[in-house]
C-alpha cells in the first residue's frame, strides 16, 4: 500500500477524516477535513506517522538537524515525535496574544547558524509554516526543509524551502464568499483547535 494510502487509512480508522462543512484555521471553507487530532491522540499512530515523516525529511537535512520547530498547537505531537526520530530537540511557536505574529516564548530560542526543520500536522495555504520560518530566520537559524502529514494544497503551498507530506490531497476549498456548501445551507463547522 502506497504512504498516502496507509496514511489516509489510519486516518479513516480512527474518525479523524470528517466529511461534511468545515471552516479549516485559514478561514477557507471545504467540505473536508482531517483531524489530526484524532490520529495523534494514539501514541502508536503518532509515533509511526513521526517516524514516517522523519524518514521523509533526513534526504533534505544532509548536513542534520538541531531543532525541529511545530507551530502550536496543532503541529506539537507530531513535532515532537519527528524529533525524536531525528535524535535532536523540539521547540514551539506560539501566536502573540496582542500582535497575532507568530513567536518563541517559554525561554525557546535558537542558535546563529543552527539547522531547523518546521513541522506541522496540516498545510492548506503553507501561512502557520511560513509564519514559523519567518520566526526562524529572524533569530539566525537556517531552515533547511518543512513537512507535515498532510499538504491540502495539492503541492502548491510555497513556504519558501523544500517540504514534503505523507499524504498530498487536492481538497476543494472556497473564499466564504464563493462556497457552494454555504449556498445550499449545509451547517458550516469550525472543528480546529482555534476559536472561530
Amino acid at each position: 500500500m502506497p504512504a498516502t494510502e496507509s496514511v489516509l487509512e489510519l486516518f479513516r480508522f480512527t474518525g479523524a477524516y470528517l466529511e461534511g462543512h468545515f471552516r479549516l484555521t485559514s478561514g477557507l471553507h471545504s467540505d473536508r477535513y482531517l483531524q489530526c487530532a484524532l490520529v495523534l491522540e494514539h501514541p502508536m499512530a503518532a509515533e509511526k506517522l513521526g517516524k514516517m515523516l522523519a524518514g521523509a525529511l533526513q534526504p533534505r537535512l544532509a548536513a542534520g538537524v538541531g531543532v525541529v520547530v511545530s507551530p502550536a498547537l496543532g503541529g506539537l505531537i507530531i513535532g515532537h515525535e519527528v524529533a525524536r526520530a531525528l535524535g535532536c530537540r523540539h521547540i514551539f511557536t506560539e501566536r502573540d496574544p496582542e500582535s497575532r505574529k507568530m513567536v518563541l516564548r517559554r525561554g525557546f530560542s535558537v542558535e546563529q547558524g543552527e539547522i531547523a526543520c518546521v513541522v506541522e500536522d496540516v498545510i492548506t495555504t503553507g501561512g502557520s509554516t511560513a509564519d514559523v520560518i519567518a520566526v526562524l530566520q529572524g533569530a539566525g537559524a537556517t531552515v533547511a526543509a518543512a513537512g507535515s502529514i498532510i499538504d491540502r494544497s495539492g503541492g502548491t503551498a510555497n513556504v519558501g524551502v523544500p517540504r514534503v507530506a505523507l499524504a498530498t490531497l487536492k481538497v476543494a476549498a472556497y473564499k466564504p464568499e464563493e462556497c457552494p456548501l454555504c449556498r445550499q445551507g449545509i451547517r458550516l463547522v469550525k472543528p480546529g483547535s482555534r476559536l472561530a
